[in-house]
């Protein structure tokens, strides 16, 4: 590692007249602060994922308690809720592990100090997780749109002052499996958190435990 980016790691950078007039951080710094705000996202979709799972258990109640009653038709109705509703926590849950594992790229960069290998892909996987969030949480999006700003502006400087390019067909290589590993984590998750919906075909009976229903 060169001594100008170790210098440039840890310290502001105060030469040119715009950096006198608004210096600009350590990179370092930068880079934790990030984090710092990608784990505040982490812990509002926590939050979003726990009223989630609030809502499913009453609503799978109804479509239990319709189904117990023969009424097919408003079983179905609950069940089509449900299925939106879980579609959309599975993408919460997806995003969260993304983030998480964004989380991880991070704190490797701030260990080892190489920037651009790893903020290439992670860069992508938050673009990728602020689109699908837009219209479900839009301040976790624009949140995520100012995070992704940020470490763009990071990789570039660092790419400057290192002369080292991102290769974005490696990156964004990179990026797909970091999203389909949270994709295959948030599957097995929501398996376990969300009990299987009955089938609506013929009426069984069902034994009421927490709110959720074992049969």
């Amino acid at each position: 590692m060169s001594s100008k980016f170790i210098k440039r790691w840890e310290e502001s950078d105060r030469t040119g007249l715009k950096a006198v007039l608004k210096p600009s951080a350590p990179l370092k710094s930068r880079i934790e602060l990030a984090i710092r705000r990608i784990e505040a996202q982490m812990q509002y979709l926590d939050s979003a994922l726990t009223r989630f799972a609030d809502r499913d258990r009453y609503i799978f109640s109804k479509v239990v308690d319709a189904y117990s009653k023969n009424q097919m038709q408003r079983a179905n109705v609950f069940a089509n809720e449900l299925a939106e509703l879980r579609k959309m926590a599975n993408f919460m849950m997806n995003a969260q592990l993304a983030l998480e594992r964004v989380v991880l790229r991070l704190r490797t960069v701030t260990q080892l100090g190489n920037v651009v290998v790893n903020l290439a892909p992670a860069t992508e996987v938050l673009q990728n997780v602020r689109s699908g969030l837009a219209g479900m949480l839009p301040n976790a999006e624009k949140e995520l749109e100012q995070v992704s700003m940020m470490l763009n502006d990071i990789m570039v400087e660092a790419g400057h002052t290192t002369g080292i390019a991102p290769d974005f067909e490696i990156a964004s290589e990179d990026a797909r499996k970091i999203l389909n590993e949270a994709a295959t984590v948030a599957e097995q998750r929501m398996k376990e958190k969300f009990p299987e919906l009955p089938s609506l075909k013929q009426p069984e009976t069902y034994q009421q435990d927490s709110g959720y229903t074992q049969y």
